[in-house]
């Protein structure tokens, strides 16, 4: 069993892919930081969110940017969340 709320697939170098299960448990998606910058591209359209230190919770879309070492969260939505991690 893995450890993260994720699976996750290694596409080449420094991308990603992540795909989170609609039966994800919520107490598995953890404030947490990254070791490095990373882009986000969201996958087709959802309605998780993406919540980052000190700041609301926004619609997951489009590409997002988020910097080495700072806290952040998935909130889980409906369906399952597909993304594209490009590790900087």
């Amino acid at each position: 069993m893995s450890d993260f709320p994720f699976k996750e697939t290694h596409l080449n170098d420094n991308l990603y892919l992540r795909e989170f299960e609609e039966s994800v448990d919520v107490d598995d998606l953890e404030w947490h930081r990254d070791r490095e910058d990373r882009i986000v591209e969201i996958i087709g359209d959802t309605d998780w969110k993406l919540q980052m230190d000190n700041q609301l919770p926004k619609i997951m879309s489009g590409m997002l940017f988020i910097p080495k070492e700072t806290w952040h969260r998935v909130i889980k939505g409906t369906g399952e969340l597909k993304v594209k991690i490009t590790k900087l």
